[in-house]
């Protein structure tokens, strides 16, 4: 009897630990005898490398100097309060291909720092609007009291508030203060950083079509740049319904507060996806900011990138000479991309009505990783060498003809069922749902990439609210081998090899492939070989939030997408809308708690695979 060899194993895995008196990993027993050994070793934790010889070349454990740290004021004024900065040569404006003007960064990205290397901000004011809002309650507060505990926001860095609810100084400092102890839980407030954040918290109360609400802002700014020393660099967050980016946008630049204050040095604006509801409206959209703001000035987020496991996707591509070379057609016969939610649309509904999965997941979450586990190597890991290749990357998947969308296609929508143990209402029958709603809960799709690496190498996409668990993973089928010398009855339990990048929960990477059943016959299985991020590090990771926070304060748009990325991912999905505008059939129907609807998996059957249970 055979087993399900696409079921990943449930049982745990505990980590190994080196008896006391075996060496560490990569250690000689022999202490200093260096005999054989290629390269230097290094001692402690990774060290930094900057570039062939240069200054923070990595040195040998026998030369390494160790200096204390000394507090003292950074260059240019930057970072004051003895704040560490990080800095970085060469800076260089380079040329957009295709999308605009490149913010000038340096060629190291983010991406490329050290482990364990802090990251300062300089002095600013972060002004976000919808700050009465669930995103700067459950996210950005909690990220902004993060990077201020680990001295990564300079003193004096200012959060101004802006919303429709009249709520003042004191009562947005104490919803914020709220914000922050829930997210802190059982680990308790860091004080000292709740206090520096706490003295620079400022509201404005007002519509965002009201040009009396900018000026009264701009006051406020401008408070805050003399008090508090802000420097006149400012940061803006829009946290608002996409209805009103550019409105907020073109108030803003009516009272100047678009550019830095004098003396300043960036004035950058954070919008928040949707960017736009079709290609006409993000093309819209993009005119419309562009006619006040700079595409240097403009960091459009997904916070899918600043996940750790994300990014480690171009780490395990592009660090490893093991996966890189097969890392094509020629060893690869399929890759699937799961974000799978077990939650129901909940008090979403309104949000959901509008959007379905496809503008929610697929055109942002879904195609952003897309993106990364398809694209070319960059010459380096600057923003521009990464996100020239990422659209590169999307440009080359092959867009649907309107006769295809059905066949390639599948989106559905939850019935009543039930999800870790507790009974799920369907779809239509949550608050603010209509009646008759086509709004698809579940998409999964077959799309080509049309380049040398992966012509003829499906890529399988599915997304889906009411799921039977939250996962997201990146999985690469191989292909088999050539010829099988095991007898049939021996190889039953083996399936395809297979590399499962984890991004959340769970974070880490599986590698399946065959192995000897121990015994006196020479039966073969399919086995797991596991990795842990929490478990290899022994420290969490920071929020996404927290990354692209301090990025965007920094000047790095590495993990933020491009105007050119924004417009290739909707013109993969726009005939999908367009086939469906007058479409009247419904949604295929799936019980919550399964995989989704048959008609998903009769996708992949067609081809003789099948999806992966994660």
């Amino acid at each position: 009897m055979g087993i399900d060899v696409d079921q990943e194993p449930r049982l745990p895995r505990h980590s190994l630990r080196r008896p006391a008196h075996r060496p560490r990993h990569r250690q000689h027993p022999a202490g200093g005898h260096t005999r054989g050994l290629r390269g230097p070793r290094f001692a402690g934790r990774h060290r930094r490398r900057r570039g062939r010889g240069g200054r923070g070349a990595v040195r040998p454990p026998e030369r390494a100097r160790h200096r204390p740290r000394r507090r003292q004021p950074s260059a240019g004024g930057r970072g004051g309060g003895g704040l560490r900065q990080v800095l970085r040569p060469g800076h260089r404006r380079a040329v957009l291909q295709g999308g605009g003007a490149e913010p000038p960064v340096t060629d190291d990205s983010g991406l490329s720092e050290g482990l364990g290397t802090e990251r300062a901000a300089a002095p600013a004011t972060i002004v976000i609007f919808g700050a009465s809002g669930d995103l700067t309650r459950r996210k950005l507060m909690p990220a902004l009291q993060a990077l201020m505990a680990r001295d990564q926001l300079a003193a004096g860095t200012s959060i101004v508030g802006v919303g429709r609810s009249d709520l003042g100084d004191e009562g947005f400092r104490a919803r914020m203060a709220d914000a922050v102890e829930a997210a802190a839980g059982d680990g308790g407030v860091d004080q000292r950083a709740w206090a520096e954040l706490e003295a620079g918290l400022r509201y404005v109360s007002g519509g965002y079509d009201d040009p009396a609400t900018y000026k009264r802002l701009a006051e406020v700014v401008e408070d805050l740049d003399r008090d508090r020393g802000t420097s006149g660099n400012r940061l803006y967050y829009l946290s608002t319904p996409p209805a009103v980016f550019a409105h907020v946008v073109g108030q803003l630049g009516s009272v100047g507060l678009h550019r830095p204050a004098p003396g300043g040095e960036f004035a950058r604006v954070v919008i928040e996806k949707p960017f736009g509801r079709d290609l006409d409206s993000a093309r819209s959209l993009d005119r419309d900011l562009h006619e006040v703001l700079d595409e240097e000035q403009l960091y459009r987020i997904d916070h899918y990138l600043g996940k750790e496991t994300v990014q480690n996707v171009l780490a395990v591509r592009f660090a490893n000479s093991i996966f890189e070379p097969v890392w094509n057609r020629r060893y690869v016969d399929s890759v699937q991309i799961t974000v799978a939610e077990s939650e129901g649309v909940g008090h979403r509904a309104g949000f959901y009505e509008d959007a379905g999965a496809l503008r929610d997941i697929v055109q942002n979450h879904l195609l952003q990783v897309l993106a990364l586990t398809a694209m070319e190597p960059p010459v380096s890991m600057s923003p521009k060498g990464i996100r020239d290749e990422k659209v590169k990357a999307l440009g080359a998947v092959d867009i649907f003809d309107p006769g295809e969308v059905a066949s390639r296609v599948v989106r559905g929508q939850y019935r009543a069922g039930w999800v870790g143990g507790e009974q799920v209402p369907g779809y239509l029958e949550e608050e603010g749902v209509a009646p008759d709603s086509r709004t698809e809960t579940y998409l999964a799709m077959q799309l080509g990439i049309d380049n040398w690496r992966w012509a003829g190498v499906p890529f399988y996409l599915r997304t889906g609210k009411g799921l039977p668990r939250r996962v997201t993973e990146v999985a690469l089928r191989f292909s088999g081998v050539p010829h099988l010398p095991f007898a049939p009855t021996q190889a039953t339990q083996l399936g395809p090899n297979a590399l499962v990048l984890r991004i959340q929960p769970d974070e880490g990477i599986t590698l399946r492939f065959g192995a000897k059943v121990p015994g006196q016959s020479f039966d073969v299985r399919t086995v797991s070989m596991d990795f842990s991020y929490g478990a290899a590090f022994a420290e969490e990771p920071p929020e996404a939030y927290e990354r692209l926070l301090l990025d965007a304060l920094l000047g790095d748009p590495t993990l933020f997408i491009r105007s050119d990325e924004v417009e290739q991912a909707w013109c993969i999905v726009q005939p999908l809308i367009d086939a469906w505008a007058d479409d009247t059939t419904a949604p295929a129907g799936y019980d919550a708690g399964t995989w989704g609807p048959v008609e998903a998996d009769r996708l992949l059957e067609a081809g003789g695979r099948r999806w992966r249970r994660p």
